[in-house]
């Protein structure tokens, strides 16, 4: 058994998983990549569905976590109803974008969202916006390539290269006013920092990291006080090519991970 199971389509849950044990260092998790099926972005609603809840049946079986985190928007907004239907024995905390939060600080009015094709294209967003942002104009941007090297390039590429792989994004809501930019898929925050500088102080990034890990803790601080087998996150992947086998050497390295290999 261990505390926390982190899901993502690749690295993108990363940032989650280490603000978590930033938090609570005596947590035990694993995180699973689910490369196979990368990208979930590009999928039709059925087809994210059917992965996620296979690849979920594998962690609940290999794992048994206490907690599964979906840190992925576009798994989170289509299939979180889903998984607490069929896995009624297993918590879930779902990561969804930070549009309340991106509207608490926007002073034009004008916040964008930027994220998956599938995320984009859900209607959760305008229910959110209704909700917590009636008042303002949401812009949107899929952007698929910007995910994919965040994926396959950005932890063994150079700043330059990270920089012009973000300034499309952030000139692209500069030019249409936003003030604020909702980071909608988890992948974008390992450039968080990155995107912030390029965007400067006109425009304010925001993401769901936080509220996120808050509510996985808060969840875990209720749950029976079971011990767990304490040790190094170790971090698994679905399927791996032998170029990405390099850059998770790094990524393990950078967040002081175990690496896992491959989830049978």
């Amino acid at each position: 058994m261990v505390d926390f199971a982190f899901l993502d389509s690749g690295t993108g849950g990363i940032p989650y998983l280490t603000y978590l044990l930033e938090k609570n260092s005596d947590a035990s998790c694993v995180y699973i990549g689910d490369t196979a099926n990368f990208p979930y972005g590009e999928k039709t609603h059925e087809e994210i569905v059917k992965c996620v809840l296979s690849i979920t049946d594998r962690i609940i079986k290999s794992f048994n976590p206490r907690i599964i985190v979906i840190a992925c928007n576009t798994m989170s907004v289509n299939t979180l109803d889903v998984l607490r239907e069929v896995f009624p024995d297993t918590q879930f905390v779902g990561t969804v974008p930070a549009i309340k939060l991106a509207a608490s600080v926007s002073k034009k009015r004008r916040i964008g969202l930027m994220a998956t094709k599938a995320t984009v294209e859900n209607p959760y967003n305008i229910d959110l916006k209704n909700h917590f942002a009636a008042d303002c104009e949401l812009i949107l941007r899929s952007d698929a390539e910007l995910i994919s090297f965040i994926e396959r390039e950005s932890f063994t590429a150079t700043k330059e290269e990270c920089v012009k792989a973000v300034l499309p994004a952030v000139n692209f809501f500069k030019e249409k006013g936003c003030d604020a930019m909702i980071l909608g898929c988890t992948h974008f925050l390992n450039l968080r920092d990155l995107i912030q500088e390029v965007a400067g102080d006109e425009l304010k990034v925001v993401d769901s990291k936080e509220g996120v890990v808050k509510r996985a803790l808060s969840i875990l601080n209720s749950l029976p006080d079971h011990k767990v087998e304490k040790g190094k996150p170790k971090l698994f992947v679905t399927w791996l090519s032998e170029k990405e086998k390099s850059e998770y050497d790094v990524i393990c390295s950078r967040y002081n991970l175990e690496w896992g290999g491959m989830l049978n």
